[in-house]
C-alpha cells in the first residue's frame, strides 16, 4: 500500500511562516500584529484560517493575545526577569558581561561584514547617520538608543539567529541599566566623542565588508567601554569613601 502524503493545512502552513518570521527577527518580541482583518488581507488568507494559525502559535508560546490585540510573546521574559535580579549591579557580573560581549561582538561584526545584504548595509548606514545627528544634541539619551540599535542591526546582519536572539535579550537588560548606567557613561567627559568614533569605524568596516577591521573595531569598542565603566565605578567608590570620612563624626560620641 502506498504511503499517503499529507498536505499541511493552510493554517498550519501560515503558522510555520509566521514562526519563521519570529525566528529570523522580522517580528520581534513585544511587537503588536496588525488587526486580524488587515493581516488576513495582506497575507491573502481567510480570517478563520488566520485565526487558527494564530491559535497554533499561541499554544507554542510565540504569540500572546490580550484585549489590546495579538503580540509577539516576550518568550525570553521568564528567563530574563530572575536573571536581571541575579545580575543587577554586581562588579563581578559587569566584568563577565563585558568579557562575553567582547567575544560575541567581535564574531557578530565579522559575520556581518561577511554576510550583510545591501538592505542590511543600508540600515546600518541610516543608523550611523542617526547617531551623528543625535551626537549634536545636549541630551545623550537618543545617542544611547542609537548605540543599542546599531549593535542590534549588526547582530541581524550576522544572519545567525541564535546570536541575534541571545544578544537582543541582553540588549533589553542593557536598556534597563542592569549591567551599568548608560547615562553615566555618556555623560563622562570626552567619552561621547570616542564612542561615536568607534561606532562609526565599526559601521564603516561592516558596510565595506572588511571582516578583520570589523572584528577589531568591535573588540576595541567593548574594551574601551568596559575600562570606562570601571573608571566610573572606582571614582564612585572613592567619592563614597571621602563622604564617609567627612561624616565620620556621626559614628562618634
Amino acid at each position: 500500500m502506498s504511503n499517503i502524503v499529507r498536505t499541511p493545512k493552510i493554517a498550519e502552513a501560515m503558522a510555520d511562516h509566521i514562526e519563521k518570521l519570529i525566528l529570523e527577527g522580522v517580528l520581534r518580541p513585544g511587537e503588536k500584529l496588525a488587526a486580524e482583518r488587515d493581516l488576513a488581507e495582506k497575507l491573502e488568507i481567510s480570517r478563520p484560517s488566520l485565526r487558527e494559525a494564530l491559535q497554533i502559535l499561541e499554544k507554542r508560546g510565540l504569540l500572546a493575545t490580550t484585549r489590546s490585540g495579538t503580540f509577539v510573546a516576550q518568550f525570553l521574559s521568564p528567563l530574563l526577569r530572575p536573571l536581571a535580579t541575579l545580575l543587577q549591579d554586581k562588579p563581578r557580573v559587569t566584568a563577565d558581561y563585558f568579557e562575553f560581549r567582547r567575544i560575541q561582538e567581535a564574531h557578530a561584526a565579522r559575520f556581518a561584514a561577511l554576510r550583510a545584504t545591501d538592505l542590511d548595509r543600508q540600515a546600518i548606514r541610516d543608523c550611523a547617520d542617526r547617531m551623528r545627528k543625535a551626537h549634536k544634541l545636549e541630551d545623550p539619551s537618543q545617542e544611547g538608543d542609537a548605540d543599542v540599535d546599531l549593535h542590534l542591526l549588526i547582530y541581524e546582519a550576522s544572519h545567525n539567529v541564535v546570536l541575534l536572539h541571545v544578544m537582543r535579550a541582553l540588549a533589553d537588560l542593557l536598556r534597563n541599566n542592569i549591567f551599568y548606567s548608560r547615562a553615566q557613561l555618556y555623560l563622562r567627559e570626552g567619552v561621547r566623542d570616542q564612542l561615536l568614533e568607534q561606532h562609526l569605524a565599526l559601521a564603516d568596516a561592516v558596510i565595506a565588508g572588511k571582516t578583520k577591521e570589523a572584528e577589531a573595531a568591535a573588540a576595541e569598542h567593548i574594551r574601551f567601554t568596559f575600562e570606562t565603566v570601571e573608571e566610573i565605578r572606582r571614582d564612585d567608590l572613592r567619592l563614597e569613601t571621602s563622604l564617609s570620612r567627612v561624616n565620620r563624626s556621626d559614628f562618634l560620641a
